[in-house]
């Protein structure tokens, strides 16, 4: 008998021992799966699935480098249990720090993308807009480019390789972060539109004789001119009198544009031979298209240009970034021959300290 219950207290301990042992193997993988799992020290990371590549080797090649997740083996065990590979789409998805292989698999089964926030001000060139956008998308600023530069792609959207940036208003704005350049187009328009609708615009430009997209030609001028957003109303009015008088523009900032040299300080002569439909010393009218993304503030500026009679304007000698304005030229004259002696002297001073 005292054997037998030997015997049964020995089975009893070893019981009770693989039963504990148990428990913490359970509490190891809960551990494992629910606890965290993340491998950095920045707020979040993100996983990149591309169009056209097998999608599981994409992953589980950004989990392998162990820069996402402490324990890649236990990840893609996780996924494989979940049926993630089947229900998983190309994307970006955001992986925050702390968060735990169940969170991690769940994200990426349900297909919680996390979207670009898009930031635009102001663009000067298609270069620009496809270096921007290459940095936030899936698409290279080659594939970018291709796009915007032809008259075929975007007929479709109702713009040219000149009026392209018409489309644009400077914005915050999200995207998915594989969509493609015409999706993105596409979408601006149509945030576009919803500006034009909005506020009496399309009213207001059609009050002042203009179409929105001469409204926004003439904003990117004004947008080029002055940061003086107190000023733009007036300087809009100069260029919106000009052209009603028939007059050339004259505007130096389209120099800079048909030059594609944004460094220069001053236009002078020899800068004024350009040839170029963007020339509006040489050609009457406004140019084929914007120079730039004019702001929103910028825009409103023109359409609600004060009437006057300015036909001139130029800088002020004490280089507050304000101007003087005239009506003739004789008036304009002497404030740019003021003006010019002051940045005369300001340069011989910076060469001469």
């Amino acid at each position: 008998m005292a054997g037998l219950f030997i015997i049964l207290n020995t089975m009893k301990k070893k019981i009770f021992y693989l039963f504990i042992g148990l428990i913490g193997l359970l509490v190891i993988a809960a551990w494992l799966v629910f606890g965290p799992a993340t491998s950095f020290n920045e707020k979040s990371k993100f996983l990149y699935i591309r169009e056209g590549k097998n999608i599981k080797e994409q992953v589980e090649a950004q989990i392998d480098t162990g820069d996402i997740v402490l324990f890649p083996f236990i990840f893609k065990m996780a996924a494989s249990q979940t049926s993630v590979w089947d229900k998983l789409k190309p994307g970006r998805f955001e992986i925050k720090k702390g968060e735990s292989i169940f969170t991690i698999v769940r994200t990426l089964r349900n297909n919680v993308q996390s979207p670009v926030k898009l930031i635009i001000n102001k663009l000067r060139t298609k270069e620009n807009l496809a270096r921007l956008l290459s940095k936030n998308f899936s698409f290279d600023s080659v594939s970018a480019m291709k796009f915007f530069t032809s008259n075929d792609s975007l007929v479709r959207i109702g713009a040219d390789t000149n009026t392209l940036f018409t489309l644009i208003i400077p914005d915050t704005y999200l995207f998915k972060w594989n969509t493609s350049p015409e999706n993105l187009l596409k979408k601006l328009q149509t945030e576009s539109e919803k500006f034009w609708s909005k506020n009496n615009r399309s009213q207001l430009a059609q009050e002042e004789g203009l179409t929105p997209l001469q409204v926004y030609t003439i904003a990117s001028i004004v947008e080029e001119e002055t940061n003086r957003n107190d000023e733009k109303g007036a300087i809009a009015s100069v260029y919106i009198n000009r052209l009603n008088k028939g007059m050339p523009l004259g505007a130096d900032p389209t120099i800079k544009y048909a030059l594609r040299d944004f460094s220069i300080k001053r236009i002078l002569y020899g800068h004024l031979n350009v040839v170029s439909p963007y020339n509006t010393y040489h050609n009457k009218g406004l140019p084929p298209g914007p120079i730039c993304t004019p702001s929103q503030a910028t825009i409103d500026a023109v359409l609600n240009a004060p009437r006057t009679d300015y036909l001139f304007f130029v800088a002020k000698s004490d280089f507050s970034g304000y101007h003087h304005f005239s009506n003739n030229f004789a008036e304009h004259d002497q404030y740019a021959k003021v003006y010019q002696k002051a940045l005369d002297s300001l340069i011989r001073k910076k060469q001469n300290p």
